[in-house]
């Protein structure tokens, strides 16, 4: 079993690569009452057209098969439904879908291994029927069609639609009532055979136990599956140009909500290495803390004059093969933001970053990122995302002493460029 420990936040991290592929990520907490499980796979929305190992065609499916499957994987042959079962239990069970992961999950204080049994029964143990897979498209379909009402989700779909040509980041996570139309019990055995199989799969679980113990329960509740193997993913060349600067949609809003979207560069091949990936994670995340932040020039100002009423949301998103900066917030007038906003990069740009408000920050964050060690579903799911992305969550502490400010200027070069930019809008 390998074991990798940081000693900034006195955790260690105990990893097992199983003979079927499945990697099991164990973190102790000793004294911690709260126990964690997810079970999750590398394969979320993005993941529409693919070959399958051992096949040479390609296979092309609709759009929203990932979270569709999610929803189904609940429901049981005898006609129980698994989340009944774990509530019943006294856990806080959920599932979730990414553009790149889809995970199953559970949270308690008792009942750990009742819970697991019943977790890794459900995943590993489909049942698709014609009846139950056209029932379950009436309910995702009331569900997409809230989605499309819901101003927050608009602002961000349409950031997307923006920047992005070609790439399947740009199509909303569960699909289009159009696209789950043509989902049949077919096409979601393929795709759980394609992708739910161990060697794509990873489990983290985060609590007080003995590693070796709890991955010997693991094993035990597996089902014995053949290795397979790799998983050729197609997506369509995706230009280094946005599609529009400017987006906007008419919604009932209680004031204007906007996203600007920065579009950066794409593709794996253009990430030397997984610490570079990090580390250029942490140096947008600074600079954009020093760029809009609450205690940032720009912020003050906007704030004093009431053109913004609270920090905005500042994030970077990125896979292998998508990368964006994206900063949301309400404001009466957001195209003043935008306006602001690139002056205050070019401004930056010109004079440089000052060194005191770098330190200031770079501690902030820091302090951030220590924080999410303190809570089991912070952790597990931090280091699951993590890991679907080839980074241990550790990375990131290492990292950031590592960053300096002339890497900082030559990021700010390099990615916060006006011709990237999109501004996207929901107005009454």
């Amino acid at each position: 079993m390998q074991v990798i420990e940081n000693l900034k936040v006195k955790e260690k991290l105990y990893i097992e690569k199983l003979e079927n592929g499945l990697t099991v990520m164990m973190i102790p907490k000793p004294g911690v009452q709260k126990k964690y499980m997810i079970w999750g796979t590398h394969y979320g929305s993005n993941d529409s057209r693919f070959v399958v190992p051992g096949e040479e065609k390609e296979t092309e499916v609709p759009k929203g098969v990932a979270h569709f499957l999610e929803h189904k994987l609940f429901e049981q042959e005898d006609g129980s439904n698994s989340l009944d079962v774990l509530t019943a239990l006294g856990v806080n069970a959920n599932a979730y879908t990414t553009n790149d992961h889809t995970a199953y999950l559970f949270e308690c204080t008792d009942n750990f291994y009742e819970a697991m049994d019943e977790l890794m029964d459900y995943v590993q143990h489909p049942y698709f029927t014609d009846e139950n897979v056209e029932k379950e498209k009436g309910i995702i379909g009331q569900e997409i069609k809230m989605y499309d009402d819901y101003p927050d989700w608009r602002v961000y779909l349409n950031a997307m639609e923006a920047m992005y040509h070609n790439h399947p980041i740009k199509i909303d996570i569960t699909g289009t009532v159009e696209t789950i139309e043509k989902i049949d019990k077919e096409i979601l055995y393929k795709c759980y055979q394609t992708f739910y199989h161990p060697s794509n799969m990873a489990i983290v679980i985060c609590g007080d136990f003995e590693p070796q113990r709890i991955l010997e329960e693991v094993k035990k509740r597996l089902v014995e599956k053949k290795e397979k193997g790799q998983i050729k993913r197609i997506y369509q060349e995706e230009p280094e140009t946005i599609v529009k600067e400017k987006i906007e949609q008419q919604l009932e809003v209680s004031q204007p909500l906007y996203a600007i979207g920065i579009k950066d560069r794409i593709g794996k091949e253009k990430i030397e290495d997984k610490s570079t990936m990090v580390k250029k994670h942490l140096a947008i995340e600074i600079l954009l803390n020093l760029l809009l932040g609450r205690s940032s020039n720009l912020y003050k100002r906007l704030y004093k004059e009431g053109t913004i009423y609270a920090q905005p949301s500042l994030d970077y998103e990125f896979g292998e093969t998508y990368a964006h900066i994206l900063i949301t917030g309400q404001s009466m007038n957001p195209e003043k933001v935008y306006e602001e906003f690139k002056k205050e990069v070019e401004e930056v740009k010109q004079n440089g970053i000052n060194q005191e408000d770098f330190e200031r920050i770079k501690k902030m964050i820091y302090g951030g990122y220590i924080k999410e060690y303190n809570d089991v579903r912070d952790i597990a799911r931090m280091f699951l995302a993590d890991y679907f992305k080839g980074i241990y969550s550790f990375d990131y502490l290492e990292e950031i002493e590592s960053i300096h400010v002339e890497y900082l200027n030559q990021v700010l070069k390099d990615v916060f460029k006006r011709e990237k930019m999109v501004l996207s809008t929901v107005k009454n």
